[in-house]
């Protein structure tokens, strides 16, 4: 017997879709800066309830609604970078805003739809929707060069539950969020025709809902408890200038932040390695030879600064490694690029009618660079390098001939305000740790600058929007995490096995 119907054939009322717009929103308050982590399976939870109970073809306006809600909310960052210079792009703040939302929420409805039209029964429907969710997750990570942002599972990091993502990565830990979700749905039984819904009857799959995350919070707290590798016994300066957006490239106001990078390398203290955030000089590599020498005489050890270079016509956004005396011994050029960001599709083309990459400083837009690397810095253990928006892409962390000793991310999150963009990266930041069982060091332009150890713990970090520098030893890695080894692999299995038996005919439509 399916539930009472909650909405007719076809688009249902906009007054009906409103509370779905709303699920998500509050759904959306367990990602940072807020990190109301209960919110996000509670309010799925009741998502799930609702569209199990909805044909299919209004489970797309539902899903729709909701995934709305969630991406406005949570990528509501995505209207600063228009604001920096709000005269000539400010416009457009509003419409970015709309367009990311509305598209992310694309990708919630239409595999929910598609999900609901194979499920046999109403509990096979919310089962399969749960998948699909999932599913949705990891395939954003891949389409149109990826974007795997503002995840299910996000709002888990910062607590012990985050601990998941060394067996299951950051896809586990959505899975463990939905199946929270779902099980109150999967676990009811219906009250007789006729009568009402009894709020008593989702008690069994409110209680096994949370004895899985009871188990899940347990294990998080032993893993955090269990020894940690002893630090190494060097130590980094990492220096955050605090240049502001509207500022950076300004002629005079670049000579002051030049000087402030200069300054809070060489204030006292020991210093195995100096860090600077990307792009941190206004100026390209090739142009750098005069000023190379004060650089690393000021930095007084081996130097990683983020800047652009040029190759004939094309620009790479890169770091650079500088060696004491100011030679240049090894380039890292970013290769997964922001599209419309730091470059434009068919930008030869584009460019002709005057369409440029937006973000991009030199040129037409960056160019990309070969791939994930390991670079190396004499005296210093080898490390992979990240800039900026490469470090929410788990993927890269797994095709390396071998295993670096930690994970080094340079970014400008100036772009990103102060409200919620900075903070939701550096949860990304900290779950890559986690992950990978590798320390991870964080150079940001504006913050938040961190040291972060091989089970995602902050171990320094500098505030946003404050100039200052931390000096703080490299922590120890962990062996290679299970997830480090399977990679997605089992839970996309396990997606694809509900999938199936969803969709598998029974002989008897009681759900």
């Amino acid at each position: 017997m399916r539930p009472p119907i909650l909405t007719r054939r076809g688009r249902p009322p906009l007054r009906r879709l409103f509370p779905d717009l709303i699920l998500g929103l509050i759904a959306a308050l367990g990602l940072a800066p807020f990190g109301l982590w209960a919110a996000t399976p509670l309010a799925l939870g009741v998502l799930i309830w609702r569209l199990a109970r909805a044909r299919p073809a209004a489970v797309f306006w539902h899903s729709l609604a909701a995934g709305f809600g969630w991406f406005a909310l949570s990528l509501s960052w995505i209207v600063e970078p228009f604001l920096v210079d709000i005269a000539r792009h400010g416009w457009m703040a509003p419409f970015a805003l709309i367009l990311m939302a509305l598209g992310g929420a694309f990708f919630w409805a239409l595999p929910a739809w598609m999900a609901a039209r194979l499920a046999q029964g109403w509990r096979r429907q919310a089962a399969a929707i749960a998948a699909a969710l999932i599913l949705s997750d990891w395939l954003r990570g891949w389409i149109f060069t990826g974007f795997p942002w503002a995840q299910i599972g996000h709002g888990w990091i910062g607590t012990p539950v985050a601990q998941t993502a060394a067996l299951t990565g950051a896809l586990g830990l959505g899975s463990l969020t939905m199946a929270m979700a779902t099980l109150p749905t999967l676990l009811w039984r219906p009250s007789p025709v006729g009568q009402p819904p009894r709020l008593p009857a989702l008690l069994p799959g409110i209680a096994v809902a949370l004895a899985l995350l009871s188990a899940a919070w347990a294990g998080g707290l032993a893993r955090l408890a269990a020894p940690m590798p002893a630090d190494t016994d060097l130590t980094l300066r990492v220096v955050q200038p605090n240049a502001a957006q509207h500022l950076k490239w300004d002629p005079d106001w670049s000579a002051v932040f030049f000087q402030r990078l200069l300054d809070l390398s060489a204030e006292p203290g020991p210093r195995d390695l100096v860090i600077w955030p990307e792009t941190a000089v206004n100026f390209l590599l090739e142009d750098a030879g005069p000023v190379l020498p004060r650089i690393s005489q000021a930095a007084g050890a081996p130097l990683i600064m983020g800047i652009q270079r040029r190759e004939g016509s094309r620009f790479f956004n890169s770091l650079a490694s500088i060696a004491p005396g100011g030679q240049v011994t090894d380039i890292y050029d970013k290769f997964h690029l922001v599209p419309f960001g730091e470059y434009i599709p068919w930008g030869d083309a584009l460019e002709r009618i005057g369409i440029t990459a937006f973000a991009a400083r030199q040129g037409n837009g960056y160019s990309a660079g070969p791939g994930p690397a390991i670079l190396s810095v004499p005296g210093i253990p080898d490390f992979q390098p990240l800039i900026c928006y490469e470090a929410i892409f788990p993927q890269h962390l797994r095709h390396l001939d071998q295993r670096p000793d930690w994970l080094l991310q340079a970014t400008n999150d100036a772009w990103f305000g102060a409200i919620s963009g900075p903070y939701q990266h550096l949860d990304q930041a900290r779950l890559r740790a986690i992950e990978t069982g590798l320390p991870l060091v964080r150079a940001a332009n504006t913050g938040v600058s961190a040291v972060i150890d091989a089970r995602g713990s902050l171990r320094a970090s500098l505030p946003l929007n404050e100039a200052g520098r931390i000096d703080a030893p490299l922590p120890g890695a962990l062996p290679p995490t299970p997830w480090l080894r399977t990679g997605n692999a089992p839970i996309l299995i396990l997606l694809a096995l509900i999938l199936t038996a969803t969709a598998w005919p029974c002989r008897r439509k009681n759900g």
